[in-house]
């Protein structure tokens, strides 16, 4: 019985997801403090959104990054 082999090529789509999520990670927080400091400000709301959606698309993307890396490692099922 071969061991299973790790996929290298998704490996790195993953990595690449990872490092998406990361910068999200660092930006969102950004454009909230951002938002948050300015709230007598005509654009408060959708700056507040924007810095919402970054961080949502920052976990969207770390969990894809995950999966993406585990089919890499331990193959699709």
């Amino acid at each position: 019985m071969e061991p299973n082999r790790t996929d290298k090529k998704l490996l790195g789509k993953g990595v690449q997801y990872m490092a998406i999520a990361l910068i999200c990670m660092f930006i969102s927080p950004v454009v909230l403090h951002s938002s948050f400091k300015n709230q007598d400000h005509p654009y408060y709301i959708p700056v507040l959104i924007v810095g919402l959606v970054i961080g949502g698309f920052a976990i969207f993307m770390a969990f894809r990054g995950l999966k993406t890396m585990m089919d890499a490692f331990f193959g699709k099922k």
